[in-house]
């Protein structure tokens, strides 16, 4: 990338057993602290997940220290780059699942969907014996997904196991390979995981997420429609992990268009289509004050957390 784009983006994960992973928190934050590095990173027994950005020298830095972490040697790294930094402080938390199904007994490090790579999963969803599920969340897909994707139509991944043994046998009729995807790979190792557990024999999941199709296929052999979201505030990403056309509602933080922009219920940092018949008219005017303190910040020259960064591309 060039210098218009100085801020290196590490999506990471790695399913690993942690003894201790409390232990593990403090000197992961002493590291990002070191480095100014911000975003967020989950630890559990079961492993590590997190997205962080910084400058490339100490995003490699922290990288190299998470890799020397035993049984990380192989952790999962996607990188994309920014033109600002996309997040506003750094979290170490530690959680009882690094992305949360809520199965007892799913474990991604005994058995696991078969990985394609990016190359190979264009055959694989267009093959009619295949039926090609997205794993994540409603407003997610809204945005894009891909040509003959099943939308669970889910508001968290925790809902997928029951949304799944409601649907499998209509899933399933005329079919018996299940593909599945998502945007940086962790949640199919959890869900190609559930699915194994449930009986089924050809399971096979996008390896690197979305997020790495994007990066090696190109647009005129793709079968990706739309935009990919993104956990952090570019909001979304297109092919080549160009910068997306989305933004964000800053008031329930889901992704929002041109046209969302355009509707009667949207107003920024307070409402859009989307959450207007949500929120009270206590919670609008809360808001509404929120933005009033951002839009203050901004003409003070500083950034008052919330803030879009998109507003001075």
């Amino acid at each position: 990338m060039d210098e218009i784009h100085p801020i290196k983006v590490a999506a990471l994960y790695r399913f690993v057993a942690f003894d201790a992973p409390e232990e593990l928190q403090i000197g992961i934050q002493a590291q990002c602290a070191a480095g100014g590095i911000k975003g967020t990173i989950l630890l559990a027994h079961e492993g590590i997940n997190g997205t962080v950005a910084g400058n490339r020298t100490n995003i490699d830095a922290l990288i190299s220290f998470l890799r020397d972490i035993p049984g990380c040697a192989e952790l999962d790294v996607k990188y994309s780059f920014a033109k600002e930094m996309p997040f506003y402080r750094m979290k170490v938390r530690l959680k009882k699942e690094i992305v949360t199904l809520g199965v007892e007994g799913i474990d991604p490090k005994r058995e696991v969907g078969t990985y394609v790579q990016p190359e190979d999963w264009n055959a694989l969803i267009s093959d009619p014996d295949t039926v090609l599920i997205d794993t994540r969340n409603d407003y997610e897909v809204a945005i894009g997904t891909f040509e003959g994707a099943v939308d669970p139509q889910t508001k968290s991944f925790s809902e997928f196991p029951d949304w799944f043994r409601a649907h499998r046998a209509e899933l399933a009729a005329g079919k018996t390979k299940f593909a599945m995807f998502c945007t940086g790979g962790i949640r199919c190792e959890k869900s190609t995981a559930f699915l194994k557990a449930e009986g089924i024999d050809e399971v096979y999941h996008l390896e690197g997420g979305i997020l790495r199709y994007l990066e090696n296929i190109p647009e005129a052999q793709s079968k990706w429609q739309g935009e990919c979201f993104v956990f952090d505030e570019r909001v979304s990403v297109k092919h080549g992990l160009e910068l997306g056309e989305m933004e964000l509602c800053h008031a329930c933080r889901r992704p929002i268009s041109q046209a969302d922009k355009a509707s009667a219920h949207f107003i920024e940092g307070v409402s859009c289509p989307a959450c207007y018949a949500e929120r009270t008219d206590d919670d609008r005017a809360r808001f509404a004050e929120r933005q009033k303190q951002i839009a203050l910040a901004k003409k003070r020259g500083k950034q008052h957390i919330g803030v879009n960064p998109r507003d001075d591309i």
